[in-house]
C-alpha cells in the first residue's frame, strides 16, 4: 500500500509525517493491518502496533520487555549509542526498573508538584514580562517561552546549574535533530550532542559525589542511593540524563506545538480565554492530539505473543504506536479533529503501564500555568509568519518546531 504522499508500507521505518498529524499509513494499518512487521532505517525488523486497545494491551503485558540489552531490541536513531553502560531505567525491566521508579516517584507526586505552583507561576510571569519587553520583531516563542520555562523548572528539581541553561537547551535540541538519518552532518551533530550532555550530567554527578552532603534534589537523592548501594555509580548520571531529556524537550515541545495548535483554532482559543476552567481539559486534548513523544516507547517480545490475531515471535522488536492509538476513531470518535471539550484523559501520550511517564504531574502543572497565563496576559498573540514557513521537526522522535515567530 502507498499513501497519498507516496510512502509505501515496506519503506524503511520511521516514515515521514506531516507537521501535526501522524503518517497517513497509520490510519490505513488500523483499518487493514493493525499489527505490521516492517524494517527500520537501521536494518532491524520491528512490529508496529496501531490500535488503541492493542497498544494498551502490549504496554501492560509482562511478556513485553523494555530491556535494551536483549538481542534484537529496536534501534531507530542512527545516532543512538551502542554502549549498553549508558542504559537508563527507561530501558530496564523489574526489579531494576522498580528500584529507580520507587526512588524517584516521590519527586513527582501531585502534592509535591502542586507545592511548586506559586514558583512556576512567578517564573511564567517573569518570562512573559521579558517577552513583552523584547525588542525582537517578531519574537521566537520557542526561545522566549517554550524552552525557558521547562529548563528552569527542571533545574530546580533535578539540580542543573542555572548558568548552564543555554548550553542545556541547545544540546538537547541537537540530540533530537538528526533528520531522517541520511544527512551525515546532522547525524554527527546529534551524536556529538548526546556525548556532550552525558558528559555534563556526569560532571554534575561527580561534583555531588565529592560533597559531604550531596543535597536533597533528584541528583542528590541518586548520589545517596549510590552510596547506599541500591544503584550503581554509573546509574546516577544515566538516570539524570534520562530525566534531563525527558523533562525538558517534551514539555518545551508541547508548549510550542500546543500554542501553534490553539492559534490554528481561534474559536476554541477564544472559548478558553473566556473560561479558563476549560484549560486542564484542553491540555489533555492537546496531549492526545499532538502526542509529541511518539517514537520513544519501544519494546521487545520476551516470549511469543499473540495480539490482534497476529503472533509476534520472541526476540523481535515492538513499537506500540501511541500516536496512532491516540488517533484511533474506534476509541476517540473523529480522532483527527481537535476538540477542547473531548474527554481524553485516557490518552496514551504519557505511555501506559509500569513505564508510563513518571513526570506527568509536573508536565500538567507547567502546561496549565503556561497556557492560562499566556491567554490572560497576551490575548492578541498571533503567528508572525505564514503557517507553511513554520519549521517542524518532522523527523524527530519528539515532535516540535525549531522556531515559532509570534507577535501581538
Amino acid at each position: 500500500m502507498t499513501n497519498t504522499e507516496g510512502i509505501a508500507i515496506d519503506a524503511p521505518f520511521p516514515w515521514p509525517r506531516p507537521p501535526i498529524d501522524p503518517p497517513e499509513l497509520y490510519g490505513w494499518m488500523r483499518e487493514n493491518r493493525p499489527i505490521t512487521r516492517v524494517i527500520t532505517r537501521t536494518g532491524r525488523p520491528v512490529w508496529l502496533v496501531t490500535r488503541y486497545d492493542d497498544v494498551r494491551a502490549i504496554l501492560a503485558d509482562p511478556r513485553v520487555s523494555a530491556d535494551s540489552t536483549r538481542p534484537g531490541f529496536p534501534v531507530l536513531s542512527p545516532s543512538a549509542p551502542d554502549d549498553l553502560s549508558l542504559r537508563s531505567f527507561l530501558r530496564m525491566d523489574p526489579p531494576k526498573h522498580t528500584v529507580f521508579r520507587k526512588l524517584l516517584a516521590k519527586n513527582f507526586m501531585v502534592r509535591r508538584v502542586e507545592a511548586l505552583r506559586p514558583a512556576i507561576q512567578m517564573l511564567v510571569d517573569d518570562t512573559i514580562d521579558a517577552m513583552l519587553a523584547s525588542k525582537d520583531d517578531p519574537v521566537d516563542f520557542v526561545q522566549a517561552m517554550a524552552l525557558r520555562v521547562p529548563s528552569t523548572v527542571l533545574s530546580w528539581v533535578l539540580g542543573v546549574r542555572e548558568q548552564d541553561r543555554r548550553f542545556f537547551n541547545q544540546t538537547t535540541e541537537d540530540i533530537f535533530n538528526h533528520g531522517d538519518g541520511t544527512d551525515a552532518e546532522l547525524v554527527a551533530r546529534s551524536a556529538a550532542a548526546f556525548g556532550k550532555l552525558l558528559d555534563y550530567v556526569s560532571e554534575l554527578a561527580a561534583e555531588r559525589e565529592r560533597a559531604e552532603d550531596p543535597g536533597e534534589d533528584i541528583l542528590g537523592q541518586l548520589v545517596k542511593a549510590s552510596r547506599e548501594g541500591s544503584i550503581a555509580g554509573k546509574d546516577v548520571a544515566n538516570a539524570c540524563f534520562l530525566l534531563t531529556v525527558a523533562g525538558h524537550d517534551t514539555t518545551a515541545s508541547m508548549t510550542a506545538l500546543g500554542t501553534y495548535t490553539l492559534l490554528q483554532h481561534p474559536d476554541q482559543l477564544a472559548e478558553l480565554r473566556g473560561d479558563p476552567e476549560l484549560i486542564p481539559n484542553a491540555i489533555e486534548e492537546l496531549l492526545r492530539y499532538l502526542t509529541v513523544v511518539h517514537l520513544i516507547v519501544v519494546r521487545i517480545a520476551s516470549e511469543d505473543i499473540e495480539i490482534g490475531g497476529t503472533v509476534i515471535p520472541a526476540g523481535e522488536g515492538i513499537i506500540p504506536l501511541n500516536f496512532s492509538a491516540n488517533r484511533d476513531d474506534a476509541h476517540f470518535p473523529d480522532a483527527g479533529r481537535f476538540d477542547i471539550h473531548r474527554k481524553a484523559r485516557d490518552h496514551v501520550a504519557f505511555g501506559y503501564g509500569i513505564h508510563q511517564c513518571i513526570g506527568q504531574p509536573l508536565a500538567r502543572v507547567e502546561l496549565q500555568i503556561i497556557f492560562e497565563t499566556l491567554l490572560r496576559r497576551i490575548p492578541t498573540l498571533r503567528l508572525a509568519e505564514p503557517v507553511e514557513q513554520v519549521p517542524f521537526k518532522v523527523w524527530s522522535p519528539i515532535n516540535g518546531v525549531f522556531r515559532l515567530p509570534v507577535a501581538w
